[in-house]
């Protein structure tokens, strides 16, 4: 049994003792990770509790293959989850009277969503050109296009745009063909 294989599904049946091992071998990094993300230790217990909670609950209901390590697998879900957590923040108001608007598990079964768009996208990112892949990627990381053009050393801004454009057509119609595509942008 793989080591992927051995903690997803100790996860899933509970077993105290992956369980364990999982905390010791993964919340460290999760937590330094949320700690330099505007988080506090609370923050990072809630985000990795909740990653666990939502990989179980996914694997029970339906068994998915990771691809990655584990460990890499539940770090992105937590990054993710914690990044949803700081824009969620962003939109709170501050008042006396607040009324929460979403239970825990309607928030748990959204973060499950989205986390398997993630994935959806990151399977077809995969799939286009090593061009296309580094492009995409430094645009989604927000870099100018005057850097881009730098870094790719292509001829100007413009092309740049054309191949942003390009790049991403290309993959959002590949993701728009995979069968899952419609039952993640449904709710």
């Amino acid at each position: 049994m793989s080591k992927t294989n051995y903690f997803i599904e100790g996860l899933s049946a509970k077993n105290e003792k992956v369980i364990l091992e999982i905390y010791q071998n993964i919340f460290p990094k999760v937590k330094s990770f949320i700690l330099k993300n505007k988080g506090q230790q609370s923050d990072a217990e809630d985000v990795f509790q909740n990653a666990l909670l939502q990989l179980s609950v996914r694997y029970i209901k339906e068994s998915f293959e990771i691809k990655t390590s584990f460990e890499a697998y539940l770090f992105t879900v937590c990054k993710n989850l914690w990044r949803r957590e700081l824009n969620k923040s962003k939109k709170w108001v501050t008042n006396d009277n607040v009324i929460q608007l979403q239970s825990k598990e309607v928030d748990l079964a959204l973060a499950t969503l989205e986390q398997e768009r993630w994935e959806l996208y990151a399977e077809y990112l995969k799939t286009i050109s090593e061009n296309c892949r580094k492009v995409l990627q430094l645009f989604f990381n927000k870099v100018s296009y005057t850097d881009i053009v730098e870094k790719m050393g292509y001829n100007s801004e413009t092309v740049v745009r054309q191949r942003v454009f390009k790049c991403k057509t290309k993959l959002t119609s590949l993701i728009q063909k995979d069968k899952r595509y419609k039952s993640l942008i449904e709710l």
